[in-house]
């Protein structure tokens, strides 16, 4: 077996043709003719690195800790596979939160990884002599405000960074291709292997080459405005539409460079040995709801409801066909498993989508989502029930963690100085694990920029008939039946007794 995982970043579902979306991406519907295409894919934990320990440990990481490293007890799609059953693992990667304080221990899971730099604040080029003066001229304020040196810091990276991206080919998507193309050569005529190709595309700052331009994607009197704050709308429609053309033309690059690599399926029949998933982490809000970005706001199904493709060699005769059954990130895990023969561990509680692959089948009867300490997502493909814990500020709330790593840095002395050590969870292999209070004051997303969690009542959409979740309503029996299977998805992850009481849960355990 040899297998192909193709992770985008922040892919809107919705910007892809072949799951209806305005955008065209003939690439993109090109897979979907040749694999098995997903309709009821959803996130669980938010953002970036939650959400691929969701896809390494193939369980939700959200009812226990925010943003964090991969921990010693957790289990890894590639460490499984690579001790299991001798699979050679690669990565190739743009994504710099990886190689930050908060993304320890995912890369180095992987036999041998390739780090492409310069996306977004990667710290890739010295910034010691950057002119804030010059910039200002450039970059719009409202999504570039230098001014504010320490708030500032990272935009003023990608400012820098963005400088030595002058062709096509200094992108860093082009550049992921190729060196994904160069493991392919590598691995010719090699079987039992794995290759994650990761792509930080189309994440925000929306900067895309010339050749991928829309005739909306302009700047306004000669100013950047391509990288949103995660919040309100605040721009005129006309910014809108060029930040959403933006947008859509880093898909579109996306797509061209998928097309890339299809061919290289068709030119060496690698459709015959060579199994190929397609996803996602996340979506991204693009005005929607009012709201740019993700993580403050609800997860509304922009974010939550995701795009996944399948190919494998052995199930070809269904490409093109779609499944409406109810899948999850944490299913990633298992399904690699069960390509490459491995047991699946028993702390998995996702399951393996092979058997989907020639018809529908049973998957779960509800996925749940969110950020850690915000309201939850509880979804049954037909309803979306966004509930609102008793409390959004760190009143109750503990993280369970062995590595006190926030997304850009440790854990404050602060927030050291009265942890102390709890008993196993079960799926912490026997191991005590540190138990810390979270603090309001705590890097944690979305406190880390001095943000919070907005727009967070309780309610509920009949994705049925309002699928852009428009018209919220209440129903008694549709939130029992609902809260009633969160409860049931808690207590397979092994939550903490406390968040039952933080989601006001208590009287469903029995």
């Amino acid at each position: 077996m040899k297998l192909i995982f193709l992770l985008f970043d922040s892919l809107n579902r919705k910007a892809l043709s072949c799951y209806g979306g305005a955008v065209p991406t003939p690439n993109f519907d090109r897979l979907a003719e040749k694999s098995v295409r997903f309709e009821n894919h959803y996130t669980g934990s938010l953002p970036c690195m939650p959400a691929r320990r969701d896809h390494h440990t193939g369980r939700y990481n959200f009812f226990h800790s925010a943003w964090g490293p991969l921990e010693p007890y957790d289990n890894s799609y590639s460490r499984l596979l690579r001790e299991s059953k001798g699979v050679y693992t690669h990565l190739v990667t743009d994504h710099l939160h990886y190689f930050e304080d908060g993304g320890m221990c995912y890369h180095s899971t992987f036999d041998t990884w390739v780090n492409i730099r310069g996306q977004e604040y990667d710290p890739w080029k010295p910034t010691l002599s950057a002119d804030r003066e010059d910039l200002k001229k450039t970059y719009d304020p409202r999504h570039y405000d230098f001014a504010d040196i320490k708030r500032s810091h990272h935009k003023l990276q990608h400012a820098v960074n963005r400088g030595f991206i002058q062709t096509e080919s200094d992108f860093p998507l082009p550049q992921c291709f190729e060196a994904g193309f160069e493991f392919l050569d590598a691995a010719r005529g090699i079987d039992n292997w794995m290759m994650q190709l990761e792509c930080f595309d189309p994440h925000e700052p929306f900067h895309v080459p010339e050749r991928f331009e829309r005739e909306q994607d302009k700047t306004h009197d000669g100013m950047v405005l391509d990288w949103p704050n995660y919040d309100r709308v605040t721009e005129s429609e006309e910014e809108v539409q060029s930040i959403r053309a933006k947008y859509a033309g880093l898909v579109a690059m996306c797509d061209d460079y998928l097309g890339k690599l299809l061919d290289r399926f068709d030119a060496e029949n690698m459709w015959q040995d060579t199994a190929l998933i397609m996803t996602t982490d996340h979506g991204y809000l693009l005005s929607e709801h009012d709201w740019w970005a993700k993580v403050k706001m609800p997860q509304y199904q922009e974010i939550s409801h995701i795009p996944l493709m399948i190919y494998h060699p052995e199930f070809a005769q269904w490409g093109g066909d779609s499944r409406t059954s109810l899948t999850s990130v944490i299913d990633i895990l298992p399904t690699m498993a069960d390509m490459f023969a491995v047991d699946i561990p028993g702390e998995v509680t996702g399951r393996s989508l092979i058997d989907l692959l020639p018809g529908e089948g049973d998957t779960h009867e509800v996925i749940v989502s969110g950020v850690f300490g915000g309201p939850m997502l509880i979804c049954d493909g037909r309803y979306a029930f966004h509930y609102r814990p008793k409390w959004l500020d760190s009143t109750n709330l503990y993280e369970y963690r062995l590595l006190p790593m926030h997304m850009r840095g440790p854990f404050s002395l602060q927030e050291l100085r009265h942890m102390e050590l709890a008993e196993p969870f079960d799926y912490t292999k026997g191991v005590s694990v540190l138990k810390i209070k979270a603090r309001d004051d705590s890097k944690r997303i979305p406190n880390h920029d001095g943000d919070g969690f907005e727009d967070a009542d309780t309610r509920l959409y009949d994705l049925k008939t309002d699928p852009g979740e428009l018209q919220p309503f209440r129903d008694a029996a549709v939130e029992k039946r609902l809260l009633c299977a969160a409860v049931s998805v808690m207590k397979i992850h092994d939550a903490p007794a406390e968040m039952y009481e933080r989601f006001e849960l208590v009287d469903y355990l029995n």
